[in-house]
């Protein structure tokens, strides 16, 4: 049976949001770049032990446990957004899909989901670092028109 969940469980779409301040960090779709989520969305978590955490690539190599120069989290874990809801309602997991061009983000369990770091993260809503592209708004000091 689906049911509405209650609003106050979803952060603002940014799209239909004032203007945000001008530290914030916006997350758009790499593909159609409609505005996804800020940077206050982004649930923080400590650092997993990394591919050991994964008991199906035991790595015994020390170099590879070190990530080798590589981020280790490759995805974002948010609160749920707005634009994530119909996706949402009724199951327990699945792909979050950008709901402008319905190119895939990510994805959602409720169960939660296990960050490339190796720390679980419960409930996990997931967007993929290579699917969003990061927009940084800069600041702009005394900003003069030009003397004709």
């Amino acid at each position: 049976e689906h049911q509405d969940l209650p609003q106050e469980v979803f952060a603002v779409d940014p799209t239909s949001a004032g203007q945000a301040p001008n530290t914030e960090v916006l997350y758009r779709c790499r593909k159609c770049r409609r505005a996804l989520f800020r940077s206050s969305s982004i649930l923080s978590h400590t650092e997993g032990s990394g591919a050991t955490a994964f008991t199906h690539k035991r790595i015994t190599d020390s170099a590879q446990l070190r990530g080798g120069g590589h981020e280790k989290c490759t995805s974002y874990f948010t609160e749920p957004v707005q634009w994530m809801e119909p996706a949402l309602l009724g199951v327990m997991e699945g792909q979050l899909l950008c709901p402008k061009c319905t190119a895939k983000l990510g994805s959602f369990s409720w169960r939660g989901e296990q960050c490339s770091c190796g720390r679980w993260v419960t409930p996990a809503f997931q967007i993929h670092k290579s699917r969003v592209d990061e927009v940084r708004t800069l600041p702009i000091a005394n900003v003069q028109a030009p003397k004709t």
